[in-house]
């Protein structure tokens, strides 16, 4: 059995204690050991990290890029390599997981691009003989934090902009995830970054998330994950430590009664159904105006029902297994919720076991309809393979029923009225808003985040707006009449 190592100071390291990971599709198939590691991984790893910063952060730019560029190329080199592997130890397919390398691979070239326009500004100065302009610099040391459903472009987009803005990392991928986090560090070992600047650290959160955010070495922290955990993050923090939280969401579709249904319902099966619903832009509420109620739940109850549920790397396969058995029972717990509520379970919803299926996580993709508002299945954020249908009469109630949520992270709906959209647009409590497109997918050169308890009110992800949450500003006044 392959044993795996964290990645310190440009060294492959061994800690004491590993654990399993394993297949969700075949719980048989055994990817390897990894470290489990200690606070005193943390400890080694922020110092190395610290005391490597001073040397990236003067790196010139092109240097930055070049390297950033290597790092891109190693991961198109080794793309069906790491898509089989993702596939392997997080469950989703692999046409997907192979659009996901390539993704990763983009991010850093597009962060490689764009350290170049990372600068500050200049500004009229109030007296003769004085040049007054900003410039932004690294914040130091940053702490990325990921989780096991994008466990490729999540790291990615993260790490990209942090390095080409001239931080030193300390990378705690998900416990879930480990391998892929290995084949980005093995990316990064041969772009020619000096050691040090970049660090894995593997282990459970619950062992050494806190170690790593409260670091008096951290001066950013940037999380993606479910917004219990982030939270408690925002409270365990340094004051002056900079946080950037991107947490869960309930992400609701409108269908108005002039949308071409059958668009709309194969976009809804998309944004609920891909990933296995574990998705936090994944679609979980479908509001249906009344005229067309019936008629689209009969399109979504056919699509669903001809999917096709497997292992991801078997050709044919739509949804795949759910990442573990703990979040197989969190989904199944729901869909007891929704049937004990008195909610219509019209499709699905049952554990699939036998056959090919026994040594996995998989669950059949339910369909609830009506749902009510109040319901913990409108309200509470499933990741899993659930949607929860609910009919309205008029845009103002759609409008009042999506922001009928404590999350507010991606919102859609889908209209040919142009003013319908825009009234959505402009009403919605949500980061993103998509018009007749699903709620999954995103832009890298456009801001992303949400609102309420889907992030913090404080910096966004992706596009230029990513290098201002990893630098910080300095005002210079230059005089200059000695």
């Amino acid at each position: 059995m392959d044993m795996y190592k964290n990645f310190i100071g440009g060294e492959w390291i061994v800690t004491d204690e590993y654990q399993e990971n394993r297949n969700p599709a075949n719980y048989d198939d055994i990817l390897g050991l990894f470290p489990d590691s200690r606070p005193e991984d943390v400890n080694q790893a922020m110092e190395v990290a610290f005391t490597s910063y001073e040397l990236w952060r003067k790196t010139n730019l092109s240097e930055r890029a070049a390297c950033l560029y290597r790092v891109a190329d190693w991961l198109d080199t080794h793309a069906p390599r790491i898509a089989e592997d993702i596939t392997r130890e997080e469950g989703k397919i692999y046409r997907e997981a192979l659009q996901e390398v390539k993704r990763s691979a983009e991010h850093f070239r597009f962060y490689a691009s764009l350290g170049y326009l990372g600068g500050g500004h200049t500004y009229p100065a109030n007296e003769s003989q004085l040049t007054l302009y900003s410039m932004r610099e690294p914040l130091g040391v940053v702490a990325v934090i990921t989780p096991w459903n994008f466990p490729l472009s999540i790291p990615a987009r993260k790490i990209a902009a942090a390095l080409t803005a001239g931080n030193a990392v300390v990378f705690k991928p998900a416990s879930e995830t480990p391998l892929t986090a290995v084949h980005l560090t093995r990316a990064i070992e041969e772009s020619g970054i000096p050691p040090g600047v970049f660090n894995l650290v593997i282990g459970r959160g619950s062992r050494i998330g806190d170690v790593i955010v409260s670091h008096h070495r951290v001066h950013g922290v940037t999380f993606t994950g479910s917004t219990e955990a982030g939270f408690h993050i925002q409270r365990s923090v340094s004051p002056t430590c900079r946080t950037q939280l991107e947490l869960g969401g309930k992400n609701a579709v409108v269908v108005m009664d002039d949308a071409d249904l059958d668009q709309a319902v194969n976009l809804v099966v998309k944004g609920g159904y891909n990933l296995t619903g574990q998705a936090c832009t994944g679609t979980s509420r479908v509001l249906v105006q009344e005229s067309v109620y019936q008629s689209f739940l009969d399109r979504l109850i056919y699509a669903t029902s001809n999917l096709h549920v497997g292992d991801g790397r078997k050709d044919g396969t739509d949804v795949g297994p759910l990442i573990s058995a703990a979040q197989l029972h969190s989904v199944i717990d729901y869909i007891h919720i929704g049937i004990e509520e008195g909610l219509p379970l019209l499709f699905g919803g049952t554990i699939m076991d036998q056959g090919d299926y026994q040594k996995g996580f998989y669950v059949l993709p339910a369909v609830f309809a009506p749902v009510n508002r109040k319901s913990r299945l409108f309200q509470e954020e499933i990741f899993g393979p659930v949607l929860a249908v609910t009919p309205f009469a008029t845009l103002e109630e759609a409008i009042d029923l999506t922001n009928d949520s404590s999350y507010g992270l991606v919102a859609a709906i889908f209209t040919q009225q142009l003013k319908a959209a825009h009234l959505f647009a402009d009403r919605v409590q949500a980061g993103m808003i998509k018009i007749n497109r699903t709620t999954t997918g995103l832009a890298m050169n456009a801001p992303f985040g949400g609102w309420k308890h889907s992030s913090t009110a404080t910096f966004r992800e992706e596009g230029i707006e990513a290098l201002e949450f990893f630098t910080r500003e300095k005002t210079v006044f230059m005089g200059w009449d000695l």
